[in-house]
C-alpha cells in the first residue's frame, strides 16, 4: 500500500515512518521544512515538502502522489502554542480533506486527543459525548468532522504521548514544570499512552473500520498517582498537595483498541515512567 504520512518528522510520525517502511508499505512522508527532507529519506521516506496551510500546496502534492491511504499526524506544539494548533487542525485537516478527496483517496487516519470527554467517574468510551467548552474542542472537533466526511476516515484518539522527544522526557515542557514545583497532586485525570504504542496503533488502523478509537495504556491515573512516580523518575522533589482540588477530567477506556488486536507494549506509565531513570 503507498501510505502518504502528513507530520512525518513529528513525535509519533518519525516512529510511524519506519513501522510502515519495515511492514512493506511505499511511504511518503511531509515535512513543512526542507532541512528536513534527508531525515526522512534516512527512515525511508520519499520527502514531500508542503506546507499543510497552503491549499493548493497541498492539492498538488496528494494529486502528485496519489496515496492509497493518508496518516495525518500533524501538530504544532513546538513552542506551546496552542492556537496554532487549533488552526493546524482545522485549517490543515480540511485542505488534506479536500485534496484526498479529489486524489481518490478513501482512507485517513488522522491524529485526536482523548481528553475532551464530557467529565464522569466511569472510564469514557468512544460514543460518550466530547466536552465542547473544553479549550482544544474547537480544533478537535473540527478535525474529526472533517475526517469523518471521508469515505473511510478513523480517528485515533491519543492519550497524553510520553516517551523520548515528548513533554514528559527529561528535558521536555513537563518535565521542567515539575522541576521548577508548578505542578500539584490533584484528582485530575490523566489517561497516557507511549509515544512507540501511538505510532504502532496508525500502523494497525489501516486495517480498522472507520470511527472513533481511544489509544491509551491499560491505567489511568489522576496527577496525585503519577505525579509521585514521574518526580521520582526525574529525581526531582515532590510538590505539595494542592488545596481544595476537585476532581476533573475523566478516565479512559482502551476496550475498543483492545478489541481490534492492537495492545500497548508499555501498559502503563508506571513502568515507562521508572524506564526514564535507566
Amino acid at each position: 500500500m503507498k501510505i502518504l504520512v502528513a507530520g512525518a518528522t513529528g513525535v509519533v510520525g518519525r516512529r510511524l515512518v519506519p513501522m510502515l517502511v519495515q511492514a512493506g508499505h511505499e511511504v511518503a512522508g511531509t515535512t513543512r521544512r526542507a532541512e528536513r527532507a534527508g531525515s526522512l529519506a534516512d527512515l525511508g521516506a520519499a520527502p514531500v515538502v508542503v506546507d499543510v496551510l497552503d491549499a493548493e500546496a497541498v492539492r498538488e502534492a496528494v494529486l502528485a502522489e496519489r496515496p492509497d491511504a493518508i496518516i495525518h499526524q500533524l501538530t504544532d506544539l513546538a513552542d506551546e502554542d496552542f492556537d496554532a494548533n487549533s488552526h493546524l487542525r482545522i485549517v490543515g485537516t480540511r485542505n488534506l480533506v479536500k485534496a484526498a478527496r479529489e486524489a481518490g483517496v478513501e482512507r485517513m487516519i488522522a491524529q485526536s486527543i482523548a481528553w475532551l470527554y464530557v467529565p464522569g467517574e466511569s472510564p469514557a468510551v468512544e460514543n460518550d459525548p466530547l466536552d465542547p467548552a473544553l479549550p482544544p474542542s474547537k480544533g478537535v472537533l473540527a478535525l474529526e468532522e472533517s475526517v469523518a466526511t471521508m469515505p473511510h476516515g478513523v480517528v485515533l484518539r491519543y492519550g497524553a504521548l510520553y516517551g523520548p522527544d515528548t513533554w514528559y522526557a527529561p528535558d521536555g515542557a513537563i518535565a521542567q514544570r515539575v522541576r521548577a514545583g508548578n505542578l500539584r497532586p490533584s484528582p485530575a485525570w490523566t489517561s497516557f499512552v507511549h509515544a512507540d504504542d501511538a505510532a504502532a496503533a496508525a500502523l494497525a488502523a489501516l486495517e480498522w473500520p472507520a470511527g472513533a478509537v481511544n489509544i491509551v495504556d491499560d491505567e489511568p491515573a489522576t496527577t496525585a498517582d503519577w505525579l509521585p512516580v514521574y518526580s521520582a523518575a526525574l529525581g526531582a522533589p515532590l510538590p505539595g498537595t494542592a488545596r481544595h482540588a476537585a476532581a476533573t477530567g475523566r478516565p479512559v477506556s482502551n476496550a475498543k483498541a483492545l478489541s481490534l488486536g492492537w495492545k500497548p507494549t508499555v501498559p502503563s506509565w508506571r513502568t515507562g515512567f521508572a524506564d526514564m531513570e535507566s
